[in-house]
């Protein structure tokens, strides 16, 4: 029995000592890739946290048992924490390895996004401003160094967005409920015969410059088109509801979309066209009294409502954290795009609907719009938030004086202005980067929305008002 005892002990051991080299060198197990795979994403932070405290308590026992005489009772804990160990291997949940230039100091998908630094494309457009007036049917065209409107044109029903295209050589105007396209020459600011898509809300780019994506809220999916002449090659189905902002992955893998009536989000593999997971952004719980405690007392976190109601969604500059802006919970919500989890939340001010970074990529604008619902009134408590990527910390706030309802739009070329359209108010409100003080007010149409300023700097942009890289 002794010999026996002792032979079981060394094979313990032995096996002991490759768990924890595997540990303390995982690349022995699963090498990294040329881009370095990140861990968490195989097995998930949680699991690897509980895994390594099962392995830690497994080698612990083992030096405890090989100080002194060997006891059954040792064996036996023994024996049960390897079990934990293998237990807790087995119930981990796999996901698709994914591979993130991010994480790094030098990383910053902002970088070619700099002042002035415009694509030789780009610098042929004529600098203007385009206004999509959703209850006019327009487009209100802005002379940006005059401050003054230029024209207006008509476009299709409910015009949503106007958005720069992956080669920037044309503008889309998104006609939500016109069902097509208005393409704008950036060149001259003249608009031409529109294409027939299905409810476009939003248009997006694949990170490869291969796909149009149209964001198709009411038909609850994603229209993958193709990127130049808008030919239908999938529709992409959602179980979401409210689908109309994305962000993408540092790898330009993934995208991950905001589904604004359901509160959740949907990542999507850009690759296989392929749904991969959603992440319900509220605090869920299984246990019945808390489930109608949170709904009588609409339970808070850190202030923020119980019912998220996702708007615009950017990246950090390091490609590792995705603010989501969540209207009714009146801030932003921070989620770990490769893990999929939700991490945090960073209160703002009532209404925050739009994200928009700052030139030297160190900062985020955020439009609190002064409402919190789908429809609001004139001369709200609208604001700018100003957040510092790198603390996470609210830096400054600006009001908008006298009222109002910012919403969405962009920074300009050099990165002096903030020009965001005012949704409720009728007209488009331009702000000064550098004091926060509100230097314009341009009355417009009805309730524009997408605000887009261009030319912008970037080698392609990904969509929306302009996200650039």
């Amino acid at each position: 029995m002794r010999r026996r005892r002792r032979r079981c002990t060394r094979g313990i051991s032995v096996r002991n000592d490759v768990v924890l080299a595997a540990a303390r060198s995982p690349s022995r197990v699963h090498p990294p890739s040329a881009r370095g795979a990140v861990l968490a994403n195989v097995i998930g932070r949680r699991g690897v946290a509980a895994i390594s405290r099962a392995i830690a308590t497994v080698g612990s026992l083992l030096l405890i048992g090989s100080a002194g005489p060997q006891s059954r009772s040792r064996t036996t804990t023994t024996t049960h924490a390897i079990t934990l160990v293998l237990a807790l291997s087995a119930s981990v949940k796999f996901a698709p390895v994914q591979e993130l230039r991010s994480g790094t100091a030098s990383t910053n998908i902002y970088a070619a996004t700099g002042n002035g630094a415009l694509a030789p494309v780009a610098l042929r457009a004529r600098p203007l401003v385009y206004v999509p007036n959703s209850r006019s049917a327009t487009v209100t065209v802005i002379d940006p160094l005059t401050y003054r409107v230029i024209r207006t044109f008509a476009t299709g029903a409910l015009p949503q967005h106007v958005v720069p295209a992956y080669d920037l050589e044309t503008l889309w105007v998104a006609n939500n409920e016109g069902n097509s396209l208005t393409p704008i020459d950036p060149a001259t600011g003249q608009d031409g015969t529109p294409v027939r898509v299905d409810d476009p809300y939003n248009l997006y780019f694949t990170p490869d410059g291969r796909f149009a994506m149209v964001i198709a809220e009411r038909l609850q999916r994603i229209d993958f088109r193709d990127a130049h002449d808008m030919r239908l090659v999938q529709s992409l189905s959602l179980k979401c509801k409210g689908v109309d902002h994305m962000e993408f992955t540092a790898d330009g893998r993934y995208g991950v979309a905001t589904c604004e009536f359901s509160g959740q989000l949907v990542k999507i593999d850009l690759e296989t066209r392929a749904v991969i997971g959603y992440l319900n952004l509220g605090r869920t719980t299984s246990n019945p009294l808390k489930k109608l405690t949170a709904t009588l007392f609409r339970k808070r976190h850190g202030n923020h409502a119980a019912e998220p109601m996702p708007q615009d969604i950017r990246s950090s500059p390091d490609g590792t954290v995705f603010f989501v802006a969540d209207m009714t919970g009146g801030g932003v919500i921070l989620v770990d795009p490769i893990a999929f989890t939700r991490i945090g939340f960073i209160a703002t001010g009532i209404g925050t609907h739009g994200l928009y970074p700052s030139r030297d990529g160190m900062r985020l604008y955020i439009t609190n719009r002064g409402w919190n619902t789908t429809a609001g009134g004139r001369h709200g408590p609208g604001s700018i938030s100003v957040l510092d990527f790198a603390t996470r910390q609210i830096v400054a706030q600006w009001p908008v004086p006298g009222g109002g309802s910012p919403d969405m739009g962009n920074v300009t070329a050099d990165g002096h202005e903030l020009w965001v359209s005012g949704r409720y108010d009728d007209e488009v409100y331009v702000f000064a980067t550098a004091t926060g003080a509100l230097t314009h007010r341009i009355p417009v149409g009805r309730e524009p929305h997408g605000l887009c300023v261009w030319p912008q700097p970037g080698r392609y942009s990904l969509g929306h008002t302009g996200n650039m890289r």
